[in-house]
């Protein structure tokens, strides 16, 4: 009897090898051809997690400048510190066009020698992206030697990810404007009882800009002249407005950052602001990341990106960023518009989102900001 039940263990040991073993030989010759194709193509692509991590603590140091919010970085570092506790890591912010267009020219200048990540801004997307090392990300991505979901990743430049992503809504004071009478579509903001300063425009339109992505440039523009005669009160800066509509001066706002909306409604001891999600909400991605070209600590810059898109990278974003988790990830982004029609201003239109905002701005009339 012992022997038989050995004889019986031991064929099943030798199935579970050759099923086994048949997975690995299927993997392995997709995982060489992926490595292939990609440098053949002027990529590097790395085989193995174990190779990256070699590296990482190879090089021991991790130098980033970030544009997300200074909470959420600090406690991004803590994270990482946890999982690699071999790196030491420093993190710096950089916020501005002004200081971002100066570190441009630093990068293209080839004298940037100390920093590993950066993001490439959407007003300077297709200036940055050359700066980047040309690590295959997405190829990697796709064969599971890097924890970061697909979509993520440019599938053009393969090395940019795109670790958050922005919501738009609009925003409202219950206590001037009744729900029922809130608009429930963007062309509701067009009807007769909205003229006249009835509510508030942001004269950078990212959101409206947001739209083009599903609905077109010609109805952005169409849409921009009509919202124009709708004699809004033009305004320049969400928190602002966000602070003028909870503390009753102003009754609504037609399309802001849900993110902005949501942190004052937090702050408003009145309970009056309410933030709405109108269809089709735009979103856009935000915080496109990639390793510099000339990074000196290249592996331990991709360790932090996918720890930035890992679920409690998600969590930080949505906790201090906040709300600034990717529509891609299982974040609050991606709860609020669960079952809503989106549309998402992705890499492949990313790159117009400066074109779009002139040329909103151009239908506006060229307004300049009411209040400040």
């Amino acid at each position: 009897m012992k022997g038989r039940f050995f004889r019986v263990a031991v064929l099943f040991l030798m199935l579970g090898f050759w099923v086994n073993g048949s997975a690995v030989l299927a993997a392995g010759p997709d995982l060489q051809k992926a490595k292939q194709e990609s440098e053949a193509k002027g990529f590097i692509f790395e085989t193995s997690r174990d190779a990256l991590l070699a590296k990482a603590r190879a090089e021991g140091k991790l130098r980033v400048l970030s544009s997300t919010s200074r909470e959420a970085f600090r406690r991004m570092v803590d994270l990482m510190k946890k999982r690699y506790p071999f790196l030491d890591i420093q993190v710096e912010e950089i916020m501005g066009p002004e200081a971002q267009r100066r570190f441009l020219l630093e990068l293209k200048a080839g004298t940037v020698k100390d920093w590993d990540v950066v993001a490439a801004t959407p007003d300077m997307y297709n200036e940055f992206v050359p700066e980047r090392k040309r690590f295959d990300i997405l190829g990697m991505a796709q064969q599971g030697v890097l924890a970061i979901d697909p979509r993520m990743v440019d599938p053009d430049n393969r090395g940019v990810v795109a670790v958050a992503s922005n919501l738009c809504s609009a925003a409202y004071n219950k206590k001037l404007i009744s729900p029922e009478k809130v608009p429930n579509t963007w062309e509701d903001f067009l009807r007769p009882e909205f003229k006249g300063r009835k509510f508030i425009v942001d004269i950078r339109p990212t959101c409206l800009a947001g739209l083009a992505a599903g609905l077109g440039e010609e109805w952005v523009k169409d849409y921009a002249k009509k919202i124009a005669t709708q004699e809004p009160v033009w305004a320049r800066g969400y928190p602002v407005a966000m602070t003028r509509i909870a503390a009753g001066e102003y009754a609504l706002h037609q399309l802001t950052n849900y993110n902005s909306c949501m942190r004052a409604a937090a702050k408003d001891p009145t309970g009056s602001l309410v933030c709405k999600i109108v269809q089709p909400a735009p979103v856009r991605l935000m915080d496109t990341e990639f390793v510099i070209r000339m990074a000196p600590h290249p592996y331990a810059g991709l360790l932090w990106i996918e720890t930035e898109v890992s679920p409690e990278g998600q969590r930080i974003l949505d906790d201090y960023g906040p709300l600034n988790s990717s529509v891609y990830a299982q974040g609050k982004v991606a709860e609020a518009v669960k079952g809503l029609k989106v549309f998402v201003n992705d890499f492949r239109t990313l790159k117009n989102t400066t074109k779009w905002q002139n040329m909103a701005v151009e239908a506006f009339g060229f307004p300049t900001a009411q209040i400040r």
